[in-house]
């Protein structure tokens, strides 16, 4: 009687399935090659569209009518998730698939060309030698055809020779099948860094007015395990923030003056920020991207210094504007209008119909309403954008490894097999890439063996 296991024979079946089915679909390296061209499509597709914006923004610059390349309208963006693709589940589902793929492929083919390029046979018949590309037969009665004389030469050439009774096998360039193995494993570090950071790291735009202190608080992207990176124990102060004008009044460089506050308000770290030279503590990163103008700081007649925010205008496309309106009464019956457009201190002041009343520089005063009015500081802020991408040293990691393993696989495996029998001693060899390079060594070595005028032919 025969008693069969049915859950054994199905476990037996998967097994059998994935060997011989979904293993080799998965190292099938056409499918690694659309994959990775579907991702790269998707990738390019992120850096074109603009990430984390708001709804306002995608249904204004992304209509349906008419939607842009006939298709791509705001709708469509939001249904596939092309507002923050890199961390939607099909683009991460495509990674792993694709990493999927290259440890399949690493695995099939990979490793076993590794352990046969390890592994020696030693050529016992002479008809294998004709199974080679190069190959040559050479009489060994002088005394340096013989395979110690070989053994030695081969070794000066920086070949390592394995020698058994009368055969000799010789290899050299073994990491050029070590390469591509680290090609694969660099990518899949890579691949492993782009998920982590898509699911730990996050994105906050922050502005800020000029003396203030800020938390970490307007994320406007973040991965579902973003949480342990957002500050919680420290904080940053804006000491100061200014901008410096070209000699024609244009925007040379803007600065933020940075301080790093712990839970007790202690600076444990200071810097100043520009454009390309941003701050760094904690894994977090702080980008100097933009600027405003806070608030205006007077006084009318002889009052302490007051202040009150400005906010920006809609210029109509001529340039940026900042205007507030400043009461000349104690009851608010009347007032001026103030617009500023930079930071350089020049302010313009109108009236209740519009009319321009006055330029006024930082310390000036003009009368207005019969009240004297003096500018004291236009308040700048600074805009941040703050990111903290913790797959990032994985992502660098991944591709110092992908530089080594391309040049290790630039390396050439060669081999060389040797026999002497019969009075003869036979020399043949093969290699995976420059062929023409190792058939001159190949000459070489039979002209350093043979000493002899008359040349044996080198069958290619």
């Amino acid at each position: 009687m025969t008693i069969t296991n049915e859950g054994q024979v199905t476990s037996n079946n998967i097994s059998q399935f994935f060997r011989r089915e979904l293993l080799p679909l998965l190292a099938d390296l056409r499918l690694a090659i659309v994959l990775l061209l579907v991702i790269a499509a998707f990738s390019i597709s992120g850096t074109v569209i603009e990430q984390g914006q708001s709804l306002q923004f995608y249904q204004s610059n992304y209509p349906e009518h008419p939607a842009l390349f006939g298709f791509l309208s705001w709708k469509v963006i939001l249904t596939i998730g092309l507002d923050h693709v890199y961390r939607t589940w099909w683009f991460l589902s495509l990674l792993i698939l694709f990493g999927s793929s290259l440890t399949a492929c690493t695995f099939t083919r990979q490793f076993p060309a590794l352990s046969a390029a390890r592994s020696w046979k030693f050529y016992d018949r002479s008809r294998q030698f004709e199974k080679l590309a190069l190959s040559a037969e050479l009489d060994a009665n002088a005394e340096s055809r013989d395979l110690a004389s070989l053994n030695s030469l081969l070794q000066r050439k920086r070949y390592r020779v394995f020698e058994e009774n009368n055969s000799l096998y010789a290899r050299k360039g073994l990491a050029g099948r070590i390469g591509p193995i680290i090609v694969h494993a660099s990518m899949l570090l890579i691949l492993l860094g782009s998920i982590w950071g898509a699911m730990a790291g996050f994105i906050a735009q922050e502005m800020v007015k000029s003396g203030n202190s800020f938390a970490v608080n307007n994320i406007i992207d973040a991965g579902p395990w973003a949480g342990a990176q957002v500050p919680k124990d420290w904080s940053l102060k804006v000491n100061r923030f200014w901008i410096d004008y070209t000699p024609k009044g244009e925007i040379d460089q803007f600065y933020s003056d940075l301080s790093v506050l712990d839970r007790e308000q202690k600076e444990v770290d200071r810097q100043t920020i520009y454009v390309n030279k941003p701050l760094r503590y904690r894994g977090v990163t702080f980008y100097q991207t933009d600027w405003t103008i806070s608030a205006i700081r007077f006084h009318v007649n002889n009052s302490p210094i007051l202040e009150l925010p400005m906010a920006p205008l809609d210029a109509g496309g001529r340039g940026r504007v900042w205007g507030t309106w400043i009461p000349t009464k104690p009851d608010l019956s009347q007032g001026v209008s103030l617009l500023a457009k930079d930071l350089q201190g020049t302010v313009v002041i109108f009236d209740a119909q519009g009319k321009p009343l006055s330029t006024l520089r930082r310390g000036m005063s003009a009368e207005v309403n019969g009240v004297k009015l003096t500018i004291d500081e236009v308040v700048g802020g600074t805009g941040l954008q703050i990111k903290a991408d913790p797959g990032i040293p994985l992502v660098y990691a991944g591709f110092g490894l992908l530089m080594l393993g391309v040049v290790m696989s630039y390396v050439s495996h060669s081999q060389i097999w040797a026999l002497q029998a019969d009075g003869k001693l036979y020399l043949g060899g093969r290699t995976n890439r420059a062929q023409v390079s190792f058939e001159r060594e190949m000459f070489e070595i039979l002209e350093e063996i043979e000493r002899s005028p008359a040349k044996e032919a080198l069958k290619v």
